[in-house]
């Protein structure tokens, strides 16, 4: 649990700083997702439960250190495996007026495998109803010689700064040593609304992912309910705070909504 601790121990050490922590904005929550899985003409449906939480702590008027991590299990696993995956990350961003642009570093561990994962990143601002993002991100699996990289996009559209819906992409290409490798896609819609008067909101998403080497396609519906402190939704992820829903990559997907 490596990427886990990692990310544990820097949420800690900026929360144990005051002037910095006060004005702290980030949210946790609890998912559940269900995903049917085709590979070569084979049918199964996998559930999971994941909690994950995310926090943008700002360290002068443009510079914010984001912080997220995640932990999933999979519900109907058999009893001697280890079903579990944890990711975290840490992201360094400077705020340009509407445009935040940072690069990040992180891992997520599964089946005591370890993958590490570093990028790009950037948010365009539009207007008071549009936020862009596009990301880039090379991964590694520490016990191979696979690379790994992924670009991907993201669209978010603000109906109101309490009811947020978005869109987004995404592409990777796997190069995983002895002349294996593969490439896949993926795209997903979903959406989130916060209770007015209260920190408390609900999310829902639909994700549709294929490896086209493996004969791999899959569907997955997420549901969540979460809590956010420091602002709305829309100060959320203008915060630098929601810079972990729209990572790319392997990685992105252990322990995420």
């Amino acid at each position: 649990m490596k990427s886990l601790l990692l990310a544990t121990a820097a949420v800690a050490a900026f929360a144990a700083a005051p002037a910095f922590a006060q004005d702290a904005v980030g949210s946790i929550g609890v998912n559940y997702s269900n995903t049917d899985i085709d590979i070569v003409g084979l049918n199964g449906e996998v559930e999971a439960a994941a909690v994950d939480a995310g926090v943008a702590i700002p360290v002068t008027s443009d510079w914010t250190v984001t912080v997220d991590g995640g932990f999933s299990l999979a519900l109907d696993g058999a009893d001697d495996a280890d079903d579990s995956s944890t990711n975290g990350r840490v992201h360094v961003s400077r705020n340009f007026g509407n445009v935040r642009v940072g690069a990040f570093a992180g891992g997520a561990e599964a089946a005591d495998e370890q993958l590490w994962s570093f990028g790009a990143e950037a948010q365009a601002y539009l207007n008071d109803k549009v936020t862009l993002t596009g990301v880039v991100a090379y991964e590694t699996v520490e016990s191979t010689d696979a690379d790994i990289w992924s670009v991907g996009g993201d669209a978010s559209y603000f109906i109101s700064p309490t009811f947020r819906v978005n869109a987004g992409a995404g592409w990777s290409t796997a190069d995983l040593g002895a002349g294996v490798d593969g490439d896949g896609w993926s795209a997903n819609v979903g959406g989130e609304y916060q209770f007015p008067g209260t920190g408390i909101s609900v999310a829902a998403g639909y994700v549709r992912s294929e490896i086209e080497d493996l004969d791999l396609q899959a569907d997955t519906i997420n549901v969540g309910l979460r809590f956010s402190f420091g602002g709305d939704l829309q100060t959320r992820q203008r915060s630098g705070a929601d810079l972990g829903r729209t990572a790319v990559g392997v990685g992105s997907l252990l322990g995420g909504l």
